[in-house]
């Protein structure tokens, strides 16, 4: 029996990882660090796994030792997991290489972040996963929280049975850090769907010296080559592993978990092909375009290796004459991004050339993506000729591959509260939010999201907190740029000239932390504020909420 609670991405990971793991191998990089943190706290609690067992968490002295010990661990004969990101990721790929070629059962969880470039940036894309795409990986993708839940296990079961190892991501921050209420996975009902017989068999073919094998062996070029073809089977294999296990999960869930999933008109004539957290947002911008008299869609893409032509030419609608695919990712100098090629090439070799295809980069280093993009894209496919190549989400004045976003309707559940909360890096708002997010979580019916938008310095930087609760799902992983209630905990942003007073929607509510007299606001706030404020009836209250003071006024 599964119950609610409110949980990040990292959480629901970390909590179906540790019920198939015995030997977790880490080493912390931002945003996957708190996976590896629930694991090593639930070991040292004494928690058991599915095999009645504590996980034995070992810290390594970088990414690329701890993808040393998974290979080490796998070969002694140890289900084991570790959890990275970015550059962390990039150094396991030798070992990866390895585990994938001796067909060992990892599982690698990846909250996706930005593969440093022209300069670092520590937020969310594509770029470290896809480098991955050669090492012999299968590959799955979810886009919420709940999705993490649901189908990590997915990973897991199939890389037991299949013996292909899976590389299990979602997007950074955007996934991993996102509060949602979420329904929570039952030991019990993951033990069930394991298969204990392929575990034994994994076991008996652990390295032993009571009955030694060779492993690891040098090859030339007679029999190499050969060698390498010969695990073709079991990739052949690994689609339908993967449909039996989401079956398993459907069937237990009431969900309808594919290899790729059908959002929109069954009759739609524009279609987006995408995958992760975008995929919620076109949602709620299908659901009101299609409510307007479009027919529009979206294809999901879930396990994306072994791509599968077939099952993503099941999906599409026949009546589909334009479509566009989405990356995550930039691949300079090449015909397009990763996932596009993929689409072009499957629809080629089907000889569906009748079709309109283009390709488009959204939310590098986690730049945000809004419905404003997506209707961009629909709209660009309704052109005669839409843009081969285009960017949404910036505006890009060097090579205008950029397409032109308008303002976009509210297309948030309807009912929902939305908050923003101004404060600064280690103030304790950021803090604050997750207690008050849990609680309404957690304590009532409520659905809730909370995602905190940092500035990279951390501790002194600017952080923006954005809270929705409602009594309908929420699927909105963007930012809320008009609020219900907007909070500003540090007055200095209120000199130093930030639109705060904008973020509020008409007849909502601001409040200010500070010291001031309303005569020392109305000095502070410029004219372009107060303008607002008046023309859009908003409620302005003030709060003296530092340490030494209790007093408010309104």
């Amino acid at each position: 029996m599964r119950h609610f609670k409110t949980m990040d991405g990292n959480n629901a990971a970390a909590h179906v990882s540790y019920a198939f793991t015995e030997v977790a191998a880490i080493y912390p990089i931002t945003p996957s660090s708190p996976m590896a943190d629930y694991v090593d706290q639930w070991a040292a609690q004494g928690r058991k796994n599915i095999f009645g067992s504590t996980v034995k968490v070992q810290e390594m002295q970088a990414e690329s030792g701890a993808a040393g010990a998974v290979h080490g661990s796998l070969n002694a004969g140890a289900l084991t997991t570790t959890y990275t990101a970015s550059q962390g990721l990039l150094l396991m790929i030798p070992n990866m290489y390895k585990i994938a070629g001796e067909l060992l059962p990892a599982v690698f969880h990846v909250s996706a972040r930005t593969v440093a470039s022209h300069t670092l940036n520590i937020f969310g894309d594509h770029s470290d996963v896809m480098a991955c795409r050669q090492t012999g990986f299968a590959m799955l993708a979810e886009g919420s929280v709940q999705e993490v839940m649901d189908l990590s296990p997915v990973a897991h079961l199939a890389a037991i049975k299949g013996r292909v190892p899976f590389l299990n991501f979602f997007d950074g921050f955007r996934t991993s850090h996102e509060l949602q209420k979420i329904e929570v996975w039952d030991y019990e009902d993951l033990k069930e769907m394991c298969d204990m017989d392929a575990v034994q068999a994994f076991r008996d073919r652990a390295l032993n010296s009571e009955h030694p094998t060779m492993r690891g062996s040098h090859e030339n070029g007679d029999i190499f080559f050969q060698n390498r073809e010969a695990s073709n089977k079991y990739y052949e294999a690994v689609p339908a592993i993967v449909e039996e296990y989401m079956g398993k999960v459907n069937a237990k869930l009431g969900t309808n978990y594919q290899l790729f999933n059908y959002y929109g008109a069954p009759d739609a004539d524009r279609v987006i092909i995408a995958m992760g957290s975008i995929c919620d947002v076109a949602e709620e911008v299908i659901d009101y375009m299609n409510a307007h008299g479009e027919k529009v869609g979206l294809v999901k893409v879930r396990l994306y290796r072994p791509f599968c032509p077939d099952k993503l030419l099941a999906a599409i609608p026949e009546t589909c004459k334009k479509i566009a695919v989405l990356d995550r990712t930039k691949e300079p100098g090449a015909q397009g991004e990763p996932l596009y090629l993929d689409v072009i090439t499957a629809l080629a070799n089907a000889g569906k050339n009748d079709l309109t295809v283009i390709g488009g980069r959204y939310g590098l280093g986690s730049k945000d993506t809004p419905p404003a993009s997506v209707f961009a894209v629909y709209n660009e496919l309704n052109k005669a000729q839409p843009k081969r190549m285009f960017t949404i989400g910036i505006v890009d004045d060097v090579t205008n591959l950029s397409l032109e976003e308008l303002p976009a309707p509210a297309t948030a559940a309807e009912g929902t509260i939305e908050c923003k909360f101004w404060g600064l890096g280690g103030d304790g708002t950021v803090g604050a939010n997750k207690n008050s997010i849990k609680i309404i979580g957690d304590h009532t019916d409520k659905y809730v999201q909370a995602y905190f938008q940092y500035d990279s310095k951390k501790t002194g930087g600017v952080t923006i907190s954005h809270l929705r609760f409602g009594d309908k799902l929420i699927k909105s992983p963007y930012y809320i740029n008009k609020a219900d209630f907007v909070a500003c905990h540090v007055p200095s942003y209120i000199t130093k000239g930030f639109p705060i007073v904008r973020d509020v929607k008409p007849g909502g509510v601001f409040l200010v932390n500070c010291q001031w007299s309303f005569e020392e606001l109305e000095h502070h706030l410029d004219a372009a504020s107060k303008r607002y404020i008046a023309k859009n009836n908003i409620q302005l209250y003030m709060i003296n909420a530092s340490p030494r003071t209790t007093s408010s006024s309104t």
